[in-house]
């Protein structure tokens, strides 16, 4: 576009090459090309000075219109690069996008308001090719090297009941006793129902059993306020419930250290977007601390020695075992 308009302009193929540092050889062959793909003449020729034909002046105004589209974007792409702006995809399984992030979004916009939000909630596998995703907050890594993850916060998780059900069904007083429970399981996978326990200073695997299942730990939480079972769920998705009285924690003796990560996952791009960046310093500010995520009476119920355990990495998780398909090549 930008050589045709030139070469109108300057009225000569030589000209327009001095202009556009090209050599007047291969500005005429992409005229050519133009032509060739039309099937029209776009300049008359003579041996002093090209001129425009019809379909010329026609190709010409569009060319024009096009090139100052394409400086309006660039400019607003190097605009963007200094001040975020621009549509923000943000994907978060629906425990931490409803509890923790979506909470965050009013001062993130007074903070940045220029930047456009759209939220995906979802658990379970996210094509982030598919969804566009920006940026994704899950628990848990990917081991994806086209993948980026930032760490915010570490999440504990806990076993909690309610009141109700522990009147009726007594409190479980060793992991044993949950074969005598109903234990609330997800329905994703089997491995996300087997219960970390430390017993005898090991860390061993109880498969929690149950009639009921759900998608998501949210479904999961109002089962367990229902009174319907136990639950192993984040600490930040139960933290006010057990505050206020509605869930109690159970277990804590046998079920300490029981964390992962929280991560802000996005493309490994050269450069990464100011939106982007902003969002994801943004959650860090403001996620970055134990307290929501862990409990302030964490370490000291869970470790009263002050020493935890060193537990290794189970794998697995209802929220996050596999954030993203990873993109199929092309």
């Amino acid at each position: 576009m930008r050589v045709f308009s030139e070469v109108a302009k300057a009225g000569s193929f030589s000209a327009a090459a001095r202009e556009l540092n090209m050599t007047p050889s291969a500005v005429s062959k992409i005229v050519t090309k133009i032509e060739d793909e039309l099937r029209v003449p776009m300049f008359d020729r003579s041996t002093k000075r090209l001129a425009l034909t019809y379909e010329g002046e026609i190709f010409l105004e569009t060319a024009d219109r096009v090139a100052a589209e394409i400086e309006v974007a660039k400019q607003k792409i190097l605009e963007s690069r200094y001040q975020p702006m621009g549509l923000l995809r943000i994907s978060c399984s629906v425990p931490i996008g409803v509890r923790r992030v979506l909470p965050l979004v009013p001062e993130f916009d007074r903070c940045y308001p220029q930047v456009d939000i759209d939220v995906n909630l979802e658990d379970g596998l996210t094509d982030i090719i598919d969804k566009r995703v920006d940026v994704a907050v899950r628990l848990g890594t990917l081991k994806d090297s086209s993948l980026k993850a930032r760490k915010i916060a570490e999440s504990r998780r806990v076993i909690v009941a309610s009141p109700a059900y522990l009147a009726v069904h007594g409190v479980p007083q060793t992991p044993a006793d949950l074969t005598n429970h109903e234990c609330l399981q997800f329905n994703l996978g089997e491995h996300l129902n087997e219960w970390p326990m430390l017993v005898d200073g090991k860390l061993t695997n109880t498969v929690a059993g149950g009639r009921y299942r759900a998608n998501n730990g949210e479904t999961i939480r109002n089962l367990a306020l229902l009174g319907v079972g136990l639950a192993r769920l984040a600490w930040f998705q139960v933290g006010e419930a057990v505050a206020a009285g509605q869930l109690v924690p159970v277990l804590e003796k046998y079920h300490p250290g029981d964390t992962q990560g929280v991560y802000a996952l996005f493309f490994n791009h050269r450069y990464i977007s100011t939106r982007v960046r902003a969002f994801v310093d943004f959650l860090v500010e403001h996620l970055g601390q134990e307290k929501p995520f862990l409990g302030a009476n964490y370490y000291s119920v869970a470790f009263p020695d002050g020493s935890p355990p060193e537990i290794q990495d189970l794998g697995g998780d209802p929220e996050t075992a596999a954030p993203f398909k990873k993109p199929a090549s092309r």
